[in-house]
């Protein structure tokens, strides 16, 4: 019997303790018999590391060495725990304790508190959200439903780094935070709500940590008494530990080492949170001593599948990278990964959604099949797919679309706008029916450009954004469509998506995805932009992005599909790139990383439509300086790059307006001139235009691809619509 990850494999609990040793490779049985001391487990995806520490305590308990109620396992999900105690249960080793750290910490906290403070435990709350309300209005500041969940994620961070209101600013600032508000205005928010907790008697989960800490810090007797019950302890997922619970595993354990711990440095994708992986990697400094197992045996997915998921590790940096574990599949070949190219993403929705059919058809079961995405924002687009071709589906991790509270209020002012538009002073300059959606949701906190960072504000953003694009197609479809018809159009789309929730394919975020697996897996929107996500900017948060990328390959077990489009909308600009993560590794790619380090050409991409074609890259004369990006400084070779003056990956501060009017500008040129669009200006022009915003001739002129020519052609008018003048259309000269 080969060893895997699932619980089924042990019905019956073995009939003694060698028998629970049965069916372990070599790695998972030194893992279960190095009972004694500090042991850490290096557990690569798909290795089986739950079935490893499973087996080792029950090994231990079953050969009389521990004792169940002496064991303490912590893990970070209820889920996780639950399934622990599932398979401590088939093993014969009743007794043990699997919990999250929450959980023990409070169920320590409820019965230590008497004692170490008197009284009850205050209550405990289950959201804070309201109480950051309540603490913000009691500021004077006021926060939208998007800013207060960030501001909310602000203060559990604050709090799990062991952070105080007065140091917010400059710890924030340290971690490199993108902080929704004022720094100085999130640790006024902080004090406040900690001094609304007080006086309110309440507690929140972050609480229940910080105070089991400190009884256990400030009372020797209360922690001798736990260290009494509790000698041996194992944690999981050890990379994804905080420094607050990493405080109180040392407090657990006071002088002792008999700690095992599991995890994975190439699986930590909550860094956001406060989790880091520093104590999984300088276990071996604090121990040095410590038995190091190395768990890289895959039996979850194929050797094609791991073949990809090891070429992504390959080109990772950083200290995270140094330590990754080159895995080897124990699983019969099977079919390649297939990479697809889609126009636009609702294509590359329906080509997903076509194939999980067809799947289905053959009959994969919908359950074995998911889709993962890099943001929530995504899967409105998947759910229609699915729901149009008859595909049962569940969302995990995340509400329906139609159901994200920023969607239904974006709806029922869209209803208003329809009905009483006529009155309504934000549609006046509202001339067909995207701009009369654009000024609906610019009040509901749409703008042109998405805000900074990745928390709940730009997820509300997203979904905005995905109304205005879905009106733009709905328009582009249906001409004379007016915003009755769309709001029609989106109560259709809503209750199309009533889908069953079980035995269907599952939707999920790739954060959600974690720690599940499936048979078929289809990672889509893997482009640039998205995979890694704009605002990852820092070669730290570069890396997370790879290894989330990283997290989702390995969920799947026997297929695998990797998707991107070349454009959000139909007939839009094909200006995307697939991720740069997978240069090298899908076929008809080079290695960027590499062609970077040694400033050598990276893979030839496709979809830049056709500004690479009408202005080739001319050799540059030896005494002249290369052209640089002016975000990252590397050299630039390719014609479109040059004209934009920055790698097409880097971030770009275009004004998104600017480009669109600029766009309809040119298309009125052309018609009038009768002549392709690109010979006005091609797209790379007119996107270097509206990053530029140039005031005068001479700025205008600099752009590459303006020229004399086209400057005494057209310049007034592209000065003109950079400072936001209308331009009529016999305007340009001939």
């Amino acid at each position: 019997m080969t060893a895997a990850t699932h619980s089924s494999l042990f019905p019956q609990a073995p009939d003694s303790a060698d028998a629970v040793l049965e069916g372990l490779d070599p790695e998972q049985r030194e893992v279960a018999t190095a009972l004694r001391g500090p042991v850490c487990v290096l557990a690569g995806a798909g290795t089986g590391k739950t079935r490893a520490i499973t087996h080792r305590i029950a090994y231990g308990v079953r050969a009389g060495i521990l004792q169940p109620s002496s064991v303490l396992a912590v893990t970070f999900t209820n889920r996780a725990a639950g399934e622990m105690r599932g398979r401590l249960r088939q093993l014969g080793a009743q007794g043990v304790q699997a919990r999250t750290f929450h959980s023990a910490a409070l169920r320590q906290l409820q019965y230590f508190w008497p004692k170490a403070i008197g009284g009850s435990l205050p209550r405990l709350v289950d959201r804070k959200i309201q109480l950051v309300a309540d603490a913000a209005a009691a500021c004077r500041l006021r926060l939208d439903r998007g800013e207060l969940r960030d501001a909310t994620a602000e203060i559990e961070w604050s709090k799990v780094t062991q952070t105080v209101p007065a140091d917010y600013a400059l710890a924030a600032a340290k971690a490199g935070r993108e902080i929704p508000r004022d720094p100085a205005e999130i640790a006024q928010l902080y004090a406040a709500y900690e001094e609304l907790k007080r006086a309110r008697a309440v507690i929140d989960f972050e609480d229940v940590l910080l105070l089991t800490v400190a009884v256990l810090q400030d009372r020797h007797d209360i922690a001798e008494q736990v260290r009494a019950q509790y000698q041996h302890f194992v944690v999981d997922e050890y990379q994804d530990v905080s420094p607050l619970q990493q405080r109180l595993l040392e407090l657990w354990l006071g002088e002792r080492d008999d700690l095992c711990v599991v995890g994975d440095a190439s699986q930590t994708i909550y860094s956001f949170t406060g989790a880091t992986p520093d104590h999984l990697l300088d276990f071996r400094t604090r121990h040095p001593g410590a038995t190091v197992v190395k768990l890289v045996r895959d039996y979850r997915s194929t050797p094609q599948v791991v073949h990809l998921a090891n070429g992504l590790l390959a080109q990772a940096r950083g200290r995270a990278a140094d330590h990754r574990l080159e895995l080897v599949s124990q699983r019969a070949p099977g079919p390649e990964p297939a990479y697809t190219e889609y126009p636009d993403e609702p294509a590359e929705a329906e080509g997903a959604a076509r194939r999980i059919r067809e799947l289905l058809d053959a009959g994969v079961p919908a359950a074995e099949i998911a889709v993962l995405f890099r943001t929530n924002a995504q899967s409105e687009t998947y759910e229609q797919a699915l729901a149009d071709l008859g595909v049962p589906y569940q969302l995990r991790g995340a509400e329906r679309f139609f159901d994200r509270p920023e969607v239904r209020k974006a709806g029922v002012a869209l209803r208003g706008a329809a009905r009483f538009g006529g009155n309504d002073t934000l549609l006046e300059d509202a001339v067909d029916l995207p701009s009369q959606v654009r000024a609906v949701l610019s009040g509901e906190g749409w703008t042109t450009q998405p805000p900074a960072g990745s928390g709940a504000v730009r997820e509300r953003w997203e979904s905005l954004a995905a109304l205005v694009h879905l009106a733009q197609d709905f328009a582009a479809a249906r001409s004379g469509a007016t915003l009755a018809d769309l709001v029609a159009e989106l109560d259709e789309r809503a209750s199309a998506q009533h889908a069953p929730t079980v035995q269907g394919v599952t939707l999920a975020s790739l954060h959600s995805a974690k720690g599940l697996e499936w048979d078929v897996v289809f990672l889509v929107g893997v482009a640039e932009g998205m995979m890694p996500i704009t605002y990852a900017r820092t070669d730290e948060q570069i890396e997370e992005e790879r290894r989330l990328l990283y997290v989702g390959v390995t969920r799947a077990r026997e297929r695998l599909h990797v998707s991107w489009a070349l454009s959000r909308s139909p007939g839009g600009r094909a200006s995307r790139r697939p991720s740069r993560f997978l240069d090298g590794l899908r076929p008809g790619s080079g290695a960027s990383a590499a062609g970077r380090a040694g400033g050598g050409a990276g893979g030839i991409e496709r979809g830049f439509g056709r500004a690479a074609a009408v202005a080739p890259a001319v050799p540059r004369r030896s005494g002249r300086s290369p052209a640089r990006c002016r975000v990252c400084g590397r050299t630039l070779t390719d014609a479109g790059e040059m004209k934009l003056m920055r790698c097409e990956d880097c971030p770009s501060d275009m004004d998104e307006g600017l480009y669109e009017r600029l766009r309809d500008w040119r298309a009125v040129q052309a018609r009038r001139s009768g002549q392709p669009a690109y010979c006005v200006f091609t797209d790379k022009t007119l996107m270097a235009i509206a990053e530029a915003v140039p005031e005068e001739d001479g700025e205008l002129a600099r752009i590459p691809g303006v020229g004399v020519r086209k400057l005494n052609r057209y310049g007034a008018d592209v000065l003109a619509i950079c400072a936001g003048q209308d331009v009529a259309e016999g305007d340009a000269q001939d």
